[in-house]
């Protein structure tokens, strides 16, 4: 009989091409991971992966592997979900998985006030901006930035919550030495993997072919507090700054729609739905800000 435990450690190694990169996903030692890989081509009676210099590819055999280790990954989950929706204590963990911005600049307060609510409840809170997977039970609850409705996958329960804009910003500071007439041009500041879109170039600043990189939100935030240049920044970040005022001459764009979503049998959980029936109207309260509505002056 093959072991569940040994196919999540092969199908880990699979999807991250490295056992060093399985072992970081699966909070483990290299060892570890090595060990359930060795004792499941064991079983199986042949190798899974062949060693090269740019990570594990897997042989014929792992791939034919592969495919029922995904059905066993499925089936697990499935399993996985159905009893933990039977879980009505109000204890327990809850993850919650949402973008950086959201966490830091507008949620906690709200995170805390549930947290006293409820002192039982452990909570997990995943501040990334990549997409954490529901379906693998990586998280329980989701709020996340959807443009397009259709791109939700169909077997997640979702609620619809309020637009998301976006804005131009700038310091005040800086702002009022440009009308002094220094500096002549501003720089963009934007993170590592971002460029400036279109919609943000249409303003009355002339703009520096020079850009401020930075790795995250937070740090990009900081260069625009310290009159560096200029970004790109969700409405609820750069309207709520004291510091900061929207660019002379750019409009607001549509980043998406929040949503709150679930995956199966999770949304029957208690503590999940105590957290959902929370949560959905303190981001409706927040609409205005969310949506550059609550915009005073600059």
């Amino acid at each position: 009989m093959i072991e569940w435990d040994h196919v999540r450690f092969f199908l880990a190694v699979a999807r991250e091409g490295s056992v060093r990169a399985a072992a970081e996903r699966l909070k483990v030692n290299h060892s570890t991971v090595l060990r359930h890989i060795a004792l499941l081509e064991e079983r199986l009676g042949a190798q899974m992966f062949e060693k090269l210099p740019s990570g594990y590819r897997l042989t014929d055999a792992g791939g034919e592997v592969l495919e029922y280790a995904v059905q066993m990954e499925a089936s697990s989950n499935q399993l996985d979900a159905r009893v933990s929706g039977h879980d009505q204590g109000v204890s327990g963990l809850l993850r919650v998985t949402l973008p950086p911005p959201l966490a830091t600049n507008l949620l906690m307060p709200d995170f805390a006030d549930f947290a006293r609510l409820h002192p039982e409840i452990e909570m997990d809170i995943l501040s990334i901006d990549q997409p954490v997977n529901l379906t693998n039970r990586e998280a329980d609850v989701a709020i996340r930035v959807v443009y397009d409705r259709d791109t939700l996958p169909s077997n997640l329960h979702g609620l619809k919550g309020p637009e998301l804009y976006g804005g131009v910003y700038i310091s005040h500071d800086l702002l009022s030495a440009l009308r002094g007439g220094a500096p002549d041009r501003v720089r963009w500041i934007v993170r590592n993997w971002d460029g400036v879109s279109d919609w943000a170039r249409k303003g009355d600043i002339p703009t520096s072919h020079v850009p401020f990189r930075t790795t995250d939100g937070v740090t990009q935030l900081l260069a625009v507090q310290q009159g560096l240049g200029m970004a790109a920044l969700s409405c609820f970040v750069g309207d709520a700054d004291p510091l900061l005022a929207r660019a002379p001459g750019t409009t607001l764009r549509r980043f998406g729609t929040l949503w709150l979503l679930t995956y199966g049998e999770t949304r029957k959980t208690k503590r999940v739905r105590l957290f959902m029936e929370f949560i959905s109207p303190r981001l409706a309260a927040y609409a205005p800000l969310l949506g550059g509505q609550s915009h005073i002056g600059g």
